[in-house]
């Protein structure tokens, strides 16, 4: 949710509420809820049915393109570019995805930061890669990491929700939310600061720095999670929200019997983990440096998500040894088969098809053999499956390339013996 200041003028008020008007009426389709229902028997392994959903991500510039926007001033512009995008998923997409009739507000939570910051050097490009630029060059420099302090700006919360309710507290429902996403990356976190090859020659050459470094970070997340609990700043996840590498949070599991609703602990909430920077160690070199830290941490977490991009197709079984692992991310560079033996039904498969298929010449064949082939080696495995194309940075300005890989994926989902179910996976306007 935007949170700048700016005025909003007549103009644009009339434009966003004509949208939110819009979302509210499309989020009254009987189809929502029962995407909502599904979406809950699919988290809680209590169906097979597999679960599509596209996450344009990087491509939104091309689907919703900033000349496309009618507002004029920058706040309102990022709100129109929200609800664009919602309205844009139920008028292009058949996938899963739900549309809410809800403005979330983000409580403004200051935060001090973690002492030391990281560097970069820059492409050219407007889109290009970033290099490393270590700051971290020996093991004293880990005394210029700070555990950040944090408190909330209940003033700046408190106009977020004013604005919000006068905007659009008679068509949608206003929700405030604190810290609802809990994402742990160590790996990312550390390899920012020390560069990723150095990391990959601190583990030959000097183990304990790393492991130093990494005990001190999670002893800084332990810290931070701690202030979130005291201040009362944690929100339930048991809803729309992301999780994980994708997926999102709606399950009857949470939260468990003798909830408080007025202090959410992480007990009640999913929790996730990944160390992409990790994808080409072996399986006991990520036990050592990563997964038995990020353990310690989401070990409070009443369900927890593990993985993003790395290949995890010879680590599964070390991920299984999570606390409350229920999603697991199996990268387009995973082997799927393999990851449908070792997974089975114990977590939910939450595969990611590679997004270069939307690059370059559209084979609809390629694709549809594609999917077809996860589906059926997940449900030869029993697997809880569901489809998360995401890391989509580019259509390559062809938008119909989504919806005609979201069609081919429903066909195959609806082919599988078993699946079609057309009253809960049909799209609907």
């Amino acid at each position: 949710m935007p949170t700048g200041s700016d005025h909003i003028s007549e103009a644009d008020r009339t434009i966003l509420r004509d949208l939110a008007k819009r979302l509210a009426d499309i989020a009254a389709l009987p189809i929502q809820e029962q995407r909502r229902r599904q979406w809950t028997l699919h988290n809680d392994l209590r169906s097979k049915r597999p679960m599509i959903w596209l996450s344009p991500e990087g491509s939104w510039r091309e689907l919703v393109p900033a000349e496309s926007l009618k507002c004029e001033g920058e706040t309102a512009r990022q709100m129109e570019g929200q609800l664009r995008r919602s309205i844009y998923y139920h008028d292009h997409f058949c996938d899963d995805n739900l549309v809410e009739k809800t403005w979330t507000i983000r409580r403004a939570i200051v935060s001090s930061g973690w002492g030391i910051e990281a560097q970069w050097h820059w492409s050219d490009e407007a889109l290009g890669a970033r290099a490393f630029q270590p700051v971290i060059h020996k093991p004293s420099d880990l005394k210029q990491i700070r555990f950040p302090e944090i408190h909330e700006d209940t003033v700046e919360t408190a106009r977020r929700m004013t604005e919000a309710q006068q905007l659009f507290g008679d068509i949608l429902d206003i929700r405030l939310k604190g810290v609802a996403h809990v994402s742990f990356h160590l790996m990312a976190q550390y390899t920012a600061l020390r560069g990723l090859e150095q990391v990959m020659e601190d583990m030959i050459e000097d183990p304990q720095w790393l492991h130093d470094a990494m005990r001190l970070l999670t002893d800084g997340h332990h810290h931070l999670m701690k202030q979130y609990i005291d201040q009362n700043l944690l929100s339930l996840n048991n809803d729309w929200t992301y999780h994980n590498s994708g997926g999102n949070g709606f399950t009857s599991e949470l939260p468990p019997p003798g909830f408080d609703p007025g202090h959410v602990r992480p007990c009640d909430m999913w929790g996730s983990a990944e160390a992409q920077e990790l994808a080409l160690v072996s399986p006991q070199m990520h036990e050592e440096f990563s997964l038995r830290y990020e353990r310690e941490l989401l070990q409070p977490f009443a369900l927890n998500g593990y993985g993003c991009c790395e290949d995890l197709t010879h680590k599964i079984d070390l991920a299984l040894t999570i606390k409350n692992l229920r999603r697991i991310s199996i990268s387009p560079f995973a082997d799927v088969d393999r990851c449908a033996q070792k997974l089975g039904d114990k977590a939910i498969y939450s595969w990611k098809p590679h997004p270069s298929h939307l690059v370059g010449r559209f084979d609809e064949n390629r694709v549809r053999a594609y999917i077809r082939h996860t589906l059926d080696v997940t449900r030869a495995n029993g697997c809880v499956l569901e489809m998360i194309l995401k890391d989509t940075h580019t259509c390559e300005n062809r938008p119909e390339r989504f919806d005609l890989w979201c069609r081919i994926a429903r066909e195959e989902v609806e082919l599988g013996p078993g699946f079609a179910d057309p009253v809960e996976s049909h799209h609907t306007h």
